[in-house]
């Protein structure tokens, strides 16, 4: 598999467990207390880093650091914007769909040659 294409995919399974790192707890732990969840968001977040740091070094390889932070970005949009409506029962908005807008002007900008 190309390095690029690995990266991708590291970033996607490092922002599933970012996403659920960081907005888990308040659909699954808002019963406990905040430090219980903090603790549990830790141990979640261990593999995130897990995976985003060999991304960021084989993607470091072939792309800017500029560039795979906007990977990253777009990314946790993607992974962020199912999660919110599916695990976290938010409604739809079509600040969702504006937001992806800017996130792919923010690629072509940084993309273009």
């Amino acid at each position: 598999m190309p390095p690029l294409y690995r990266t991708i995919l590291l970033l996607t399974a490092s922002n599933v467990f970012m996403t659920f790192a960081w907005y888990g707890h308040l659909h699954t732990m808002n019963h406990r207390k905040w430090y219980i969840a903090a603790l549990v968001s830790w141990f979640i977040a261990l593999f995130e880093y897990l995976l985003q740091v060999p991304a960021n070094r084989i993607g470091a390889q072939v792309v800017s650091v500029a560039h795979l932070k906007i990977l990253q970005e777009v990314i946790a949009l993607s992974v962020f914007v199912p999660f919110a409506l599916f695990f976290l029962k938010e409604k739809w908005n079509w600040n969702f769909l504006w937001a992806g807008m800017c996130m792919l002007g923010a690629v072509y900008f940084m993309f273009r040659r």
